[in-house]
């Protein structure tokens, strides 16, 4: 009985482990960079992250780049007053005030992986990207495709709910 439940704690930590993936360059920790699979037709397609400063020292992520995309901007999903809900790229970059946390999220701030034409996202891709911050330097990331699912958010939170 010890032997199995010995199993079932390492089958858990490596699928954990495959969601989870994180990493630091400065004083700014990078959460999980995922990005949803998409539909085979898609133009475009959103990946989602949780950036952590825990400096004394505002930054920005001032830019991203990939060699695996055409095209790569940091976006801003909006609704208005109307309910019409509106998209725009962050030409300033996204601000990481000291010592505090932002996520990139569905209907929020969140990259947009652009010019997929016929090329789509698939569950178990990679997303290659350099993320350029204004003080903390550049930094190499991944971000794992993932399947659409009801709880592939939490993944992002390392199965904690809010």
């Amino acid at each position: 009985m010890k032997t199995l439940r010995i199993a079932a704690v390492a089958a858990l930590l490596s699928a954990t482990s495959a969601f989870a993936h994180d990493y630091t360059v400065g004083e700014i920790s990078i959460m999980h960079p995922m990005a949803f699979e998409t539909a085979k037709n898609a133009k475009v397609g959103g990946g989602y992250m949780i950036l952590t400063n825990a400096g004394d020292q505002a930054d920005t992520l001032l830019d991203i780049r990939s060699d695996v995309v055409p095209m790569i901007q940091l976006h801003k999903s909006e609704t208005d007053a109307n309910g019409v809900a509106r998209m725009f790229h962050l030409e300033g970059g996204i601000p990481l005030p000291a010592g505090e946390t932002v996520t990139l999220e569905p209907g929020g701030i969140h990259v947009m992986f652009m010019g997929l034409d016929g090329n789509p996202l698939e569950d178990g891709d990679e997303v290659k990207a350099t993320l350029v911050f204004e003080n903390a330097g550049e930094l190499d990331v991944v971000f794992n495709v993932e399947p659409r699912r009801g709880d592939a958010m939490q993944h992002m939170h390392h199965g904690k709910s809010d």
